[in-house]
């Protein structure tokens, strides 16, 4: 697929039909984050699979999406620096590699970071900046149903001049 057609036809998945994921396409999410750029190439992000999906539910704002899902991973960063960035990036390039495969994703905000530190495991410095969940889309979609104008079109998005500006 057209990298910016994966771009725009992308959306949220929350409900997943409960089969596994195959070992090489958790992988190739995996190694998608794994190679994403980072702030001077510190690499200072792990990423953790998480097999106890009703305690991690319980440490984010949507927990339906998590208990369904068939990969939950978390993104644990430390050190200084731009690190929100450098987990988004791997997020970003994980959930692109996901749809790629024809599996939905779900970024999962925290809200208990203590409760979600303790189910990861995060050692002193360092914190989960967010929570992956993967999974075959109860829903599927066919992203070339439409072209990428088409898929922009149906985007709930503030339209273009109000977010683009020159000086």
């Amino acid at each position: 697929m057209d990298t910016f057609h994966a771009i725009v036809s992308r959306r949220e998945v929350r409900d997943y039909d409960g089969r596994p994921l195959a070992g090489d396409a958790v992988r190739r999410i995996l190694e998608a984050g794994r190679l994403a750029g980072s702030s001077r190439n510190r690499q200072q992000r792990r990423f953790v699979v998480l097999a106890d999906h009703e305690a991690v539910a319980a440490a984010v704002f949507n927990p339906g999406n998590v208990r369904g899902a068939a990969l939950v991973v978390a993104i644990v960063v430390s050190g200084k620096g731009p690190l929100a960035l450098d987990a988004g990036r791997a997020a970003q390039n994980m959930l692109l590699a996901a749809h790629n495969a024809g599996i939905g994703s779900c970024p999962n905000g925290i809200s208990d970071a203590d409760a979600m530190a303790a189910v990861v495991g995060v050692s002193e410095g360092e914190q989960v900046a967010t929570v992956l969940s993967f999974g075959y889309p109860a829903r599927p979609r066919d992203p070339e149903r439409r072209t990428p104008d088409e898929w922009i079109a149906r985007a709930n998005r503030k339209p273009f001049d109000d977010v683009v500006s020159e000086r």
